[in-house]
């Protein structure tokens, strides 16, 4: 497999989690999103994913080693094609829960918070860094805020954001964090949150995915 990433793509992290917790082997295949005008844009990246965004999952093992974009998408595969360990609770009410803690993530915070978007509120909107970290942590706090409420009250949370067993929605909950971390985002009030990252990230897989361990970590 090949996985079309840059080391601080929070999207591209999850995918490299739900990776080594399945523990597949796979290559990286770095793409800058800020060198060479933004190496996402190259004509031979689009070819591969049209909207210019990172990651990008390549199985060559697969039937039809088509391109996969978006890390959910990405991720569901791998747990369909490559179902043990599985990434997701046996029930689907519990799968839904799973992925909703995932989407509120992806769909919720993550959107607001892109590279793409930041860089779009200072190049053409002309605002201030200091009011672009301000949005960025407004709407980081806002989100996670959200999450904390509803891990903090569901019998359901264990350890990790479902159970005693990382699922999808740990491999969207941890990079989310590291990038609020980045951006001095206030978690003090988020002691649900910040537990399970805690357990998270003493494990192996998830030490393996962190970006300061990828090859093209700067």
């Amino acid at each position: 497999m090949k996985l079309y990433a840059y080391f601080r793509s929070s999207a591209s992290y999850r995918v490299r989690i739900a990776l080594h917790l399945k523990g597949l082997p796979y290559e990286v295949v770095p793409v800058h999103l800020l060198n060479d005008g933004g190496q996402q844009f190259s004509p031979d990246y689009r070819r591969l994913n049209p909207d210019a965004l990172v990651p990008v999952l390549v199985d060559e093992t697969a039937d039809s080693a088509a391109a996969i974009s978006q890390s959910m998408a990405i991720i569901e595969y791998l747990d369909e094609a490559y179902p043990q360990p599985s990434l997701m609770p046996a029930k689907p009410i519990d799968r839904a829960f799973v992925r909703s803690i995932a989407l509120s993530i992806a769909c919720e915070i993550h959107p607001l918070n892109n590279l793409r978007v930041l860089r779009y509120l200072v190049k053409q909107l002309k605002v201030s860094e200091d009011d672009k970290n301000a949005w960025y942590r407004h709407w980081c706090e806002s989100g996670l805020a959200a999450v904390e409420a509803t891990l903090s009250q569901d019998p359901r949370v264990g350890t990790y954001c479902y159970g005693e067993t990382p699922t999808l929605a740990d491999c969207f909950l941890v990079p989310q964090i590291a990038n609020a971390q980045r951006f001095n985002c206030d978690l003090s009030n988020m002691p649900t949150i910040m537990r399970i990252h805690q357990a998270c990230t003493g494990l192996d897989p998830f030490i393996k995915a962190a970006p300061q361990n990828q090859p093209d970590a700067e």
